[in-house]
């Protein structure tokens, strides 16, 4: 399947009516399109919000790679000796990237998309695990950027390393990516929910990863398995957005071979990835208003 070069010119001329900073894609190996707002756009930081959940995701398949975590079904409760409710102790690591601990949580709800009262809480970590329990682990996906904060909380302890130094070690520094942000909350935990700052292209970097199934320049930075494991779709999520995986979404599509599966971050930030073309694309925006805009016109241009 080849995208006809009409599609280029539609996507640029629709993306320049938007606030979008930047677009680049990858196909079969080389990059086939980059548009920047303006030159500053190429080298920004931007801030990706949540695309730091599927970075996060990428870390913790690395640290069972590792051994420093056993498996997704390892419970939380050795992280968080303080726990004291029995449910609260079945929560596994699984059900934290699923986002199914069971709180009651209202970030897609009354919060406006935006988990306020954490940040605006002492102690994020102790806040999200005194979440009253609205039904059984493992039940239904509820979008909760307090289970990400948890799994960076949890990657420290397993680590001995600051997110952001775990983050360098491991994931950042094999793929040359030298400049980023990632803020920490007052105590010193790394905001694995939506703290990363990133330049355009090594979100596409990061992108190019996922799509040869974790090898960067014939090294396996995380596991093949995890890379499936990771973007496999594992509950409903919300039909307006997508299914979900371990902190990535999926989309399923009858026009599609296969699924894609895709970062997304508040501001229509996004890394959309489609194995069976070879694709990755790349968006940063300032769309506060409109965060799913560009996968609006992503679907514009690859299916019509």
């Amino acid at each position: 399947m080849e995208i006809p070069s009409k599609n280029f010119s539609f996507l640029e001329k629709e993306i320049q009516k938007e606030k979008i900073n930047s677009c680049l894609i990858h196909h079969k190996g080389e990059t086939i399109f980059q548009y920047y707002k303006n030159r500053k756009m190429e080298n920004k930081l931007h801030k990706v919000n949540s695309v730091t959940k599927s970075f996060v995701s990428i870390l913790v398949g690395i640290a069972i790679d590792e051994g420093l975590i056993k498996s997704v079904q390892t419970p939380i409760f050795p992280y968080f000796p303080d726990l004291e409710d029995d449910i609260k102790k079945q929560i596994t690591i699984e059900h934290l990237l699923t986002m199914t601990p069971g709180f009651k949580w209202e970030e897609f709800g009354d919060w406006g998309g935006r988990p306020f009262p954490m940040i605006n809480s002492n102690n994020w970590v102790q806040f999200v695990l005194e979440k009253e329990l609205v039904t059984a682990p493992g039940e239904i996906m509820s979008y909760n950027s307090g289970c990400s904060h948890l799994l960076s909380a949890i990657i420290q302890k397993a680590s001995n390393m600051t997110l952001e130094k775990y983050a360098f070690e491991k994931l950042f520094k094999p793929l040359e990516i030298t400049d980023y942000r990632l803020h920490q909350d007052s105590k010193g935990i790394g905001i694995g929910g939506f703290g990363l700052s990133l330049i355009s292209k090594d979100l596409l970097k990061t992108g190019i990863l996922m799509l040869q199934n974790g090898v960067w320049k014939n090294k396996q930075i995380v596991s093949k398995d995890w890379i499936e494991a990771s973007t496999s779709k594992k509950y409903e999520g919300y039909d307006w957005i997508g299914s979900y995986a371990y902190h990535w979404w999926v989309l399923e599509d009858a026009r599609l071979s296969s699924s894609i599966y895709f970062a997304m971050g508040y501001g229509g930030n996004f890394i959309i990835i489609n194995p069976a073309f070879e694709f990755v694309i790349v968006f940063t925006s300032e769309l506060f208003n409109h965060t799913f805009l560009p996968m609006d016109l992503f679907k514009k241009f690859f299916f019509e």
